[in-house]
């Protein structure tokens, strides 16, 4: 039995793809440019026959490639437009130069992104090397677990943006969110649009009666300074974000924060990890915990800008953790979530943490319960002290001759 959380709203079936598009039309942004990629070209097509049809007032911009479509969206916002696209992918790499822009220029730009493997080889499922990609662009970055997530924080992301005056983008694994059909709680068109509120921008390129300078050269005289600004206004975003989903959880009966915790305040191992994922985790915590292992998981909503002080309070007390990391990066050290769960908690003065770092699902590769079992069997032996903690990455469910 589906629990109503809102009184007001209906219970619908719809793929992720479909309640993005819906959560869009709710908000009816003043314009939207995009170009399609798998697995996110429902999101646009969706859309643009709503623009189409007449439902919403906002302008569709058709472009010729991604690097375009966010070209044209900070084009609109710098002009005083609340922008929006959406992509995926190679479509995000093709956009890479314009992120830094949208950032440094502190456009409230939102993008709808999907999560998919990048090239090469080409695949087309499910990881995030895309958005882990783009970790440090100056783009505030939400993740969702499932569909109710991916259109609650669509509406919560809005208002964030333009708080912060930051770029911000909802991520959602894809076919495994986008392309599968849950039932989602939408809210009434008119109460979305009353919290999402009209947009106001503090300054903006059409406005003649203040005129102001955009995009100038900034040598070495400012630039230092701007870009500490940006870095600065990432970290006091967290304050919005709590802000925002607490106004949310009073209006729509939802709560989200940085992350959430199941059954982590008593575990003495826990998984960290991103995604949909996290739905498969608990199944099986909760199983382990049925049979006394105190097993617990942190699924982390919010990744830019990392809640490093938060989560490290949170994971202080676990005996053992598994970083589990749906990229890999090829010249770092360790993956990046990891990265920075560790660096959280050693600069929280847990120096010698017992960590372990795990890659799995690149490019869609199974994931199942027993492979999670497995894991929490290795923490449970190194929290007792049968084993120690690896030093290396550890790849799931991967061939290697």
């Amino acid at each position: 039995m589906i629990k109503t959380v809102y009184s007001k709203g209906n219970l619908v079936a719809k793929t992720g793809n479909e309640i993005i598009a819906e959560a869009l039309r709710q908000i009816e942004p003043d314009v939207m440019a995009a170009y399609p990629i798998t697995p996110a070209t429902e999101i646009v097509q969706i859309f643009s026959q709503f623009v189409a049809d007449g439902i919403v007032k906002s302008e569709y911009v058709a472009v010729e490639s991604e690097h375009s479509a966010i070209s044209a969206t900070i084009a609109a916002s710098a002009a005083g437009a609340r922008a929006i696209t959406s992509t995926s992918s190679q479509g995000l790499c093709l956009m890479w130069e314009m992120l830094y822009i949208a950032s440094g220029l502190r456009l409230p730009i939102i993008l709808a992104e999907v999560n998919r493997a990048i090239s090469a080889p080409i695949n087309i499922n499910a990881d995030h090397s895309d958005t882990m990609g783009a970790r440090d662009s100056g783009w505030i970055q939400i993740y969702s677990e499932n569909s109710q997530e991916a259109y609650d924080n669509m509406i919560q992301i809005i208002r964030i943006a333009e708080e912060a005056k930051l770029p911000a983008l909802v991520a959602m694994d894809g076919f495994i969110t986008s392309h599968c059909m849950e039932v989602v709680e939408i809210y009434p068109d008119a109460d979305v649009k009353a919290f999402v509120g009209e947009y106001k921008p503090e300054r903006y390129l059409l406005d003649v009666r203040r005129p102001y300078t955009l995009g100038s050269i900034d040598l070495q005289d400012y630039y230092f300074e701007h870009r500490y600004q940006l870095a600065q206004a990432m970290r006091d975003a967290r304050d919005i974000v709590l802000d925002v989903a607490e106004e949310f959880k009073k209006t729509f009966g939802r709560e989200y924060s940085f992350y959430e915790k199941y059954m982590l305040d008593d575990a003495e191992v826990a998984i960290v990890i991103i995604g949909s994922t996290a739905g498969n985790v608990k199944a099986v915590v909760k199983e382990l915990r049925e049979k006394g292992i105190k097993a617990g998981l942190l699924k982390i909503r919010v990744y830019r800008p990392f809640p490093t002080e938060q989560i490290a309070k949170d994971l202080a007390h676990v005996k053992a953790i598994a970083v589990m990391d749906r990229s890999d990066s090829c010249s770092g050290a360790f993956p990046p979530v990891y990265s920075d769960v560790v660096a959280s908690l050693y600069s929280s003065g847990i120096l010698n943490p017992k960590i372990l770092s795990y890659v799995y699902g690149i490019g869609g590769r199974e994931f199942c319960g027993e492979q999670i079992v497995n894991v929490y069997e290795t923490l449970g032996k190194v929290a007792s002290g049968l084993e120690k903690p690896s030093n290396r990455i550890e790849y799931i469910n991967i061939r290697i001759e």
